[in-house]
């Protein structure tokens, strides 16, 4: 019963790492390297994340520079960041890349918010399925009569504290980008 509860802590913490890593996405009007991350340049034929094929930097609080190892990816670079949904025209002087992030207006923070609150509560709601899968299969165990009626009320009520638990850790994580967005 231990192994069964581990397991879905793991799924649960799972869907956790998945939220926060598209919230490292999303463009809170701060360069942060995060948002290239789904960026691919075409390299040699190879789709490639742009973090390896140069060197990336925040020089400055609304800047990313990219450094490209080899200077024939310069137009390669800037046409998969141009065919990116990132929103952003790239400079580039023949050396490096330079992507400029402009302030975020009021309604656009709004919009961002929203984004965050829709992508909380779709984790929340996998979180809940997870719950009710594992609620399940305690029940199945219990008819099977692998574990008795007790065990089976107390690994539903761990599962319920576990829940509980990433809930709260979801709820914090909406908060915290939800400021950083409004933040201006």
């Amino acid at each position: 019963m231990q192994d069964q509860l581990k397991i879905y802590e793991g799924k649960m913490e799972k869907s956790l790492e998945v939220l926060q890593e598209e919230y490292s996405s999303i463009r809170a009007g701060r360069a942060n390297p995060h948002v290239l991350d789904k960026i691919k340049v075409d390299y040699y034929g190879t789709p490639t994340p742009i973090q390896q094929v140069g060197n990336l930097s925040v020089p400055e609080a609304r800047m990313i520079v990219i450094q490209p190892w080899e200077k024939s990816l310069l137009k390669a670079i800037e046409k998969a960041i141009l065919t990116s949904d990132l929103g952003i025209n790239p400079t580039n002087d023949g050396q490096v890349i330079r992507l400029v992030f402009p302030e975020l207006t009021e309604e656009r923070r709004k919009e961002l918010a929203k984004d965050v609150k829709k992508k909380g509560d779709a984790t929340k709601v996998a979180v809940r399925n997870i719950r009710r899968d594992a609620n399940e299969t305690f029940k199945k165990m219990e008819k099977a009569g692998e574990i008795s009626e007790d065990e089976q009320k107390t690994a539903e009520e761990k599962i319920q504290k576990l829940t509980d638990k990433m809930i709260v850790k979801i709820d914090a994580a909406i908060d915290a980008k939800t400021k950083e967005i409004m933040t201006v």
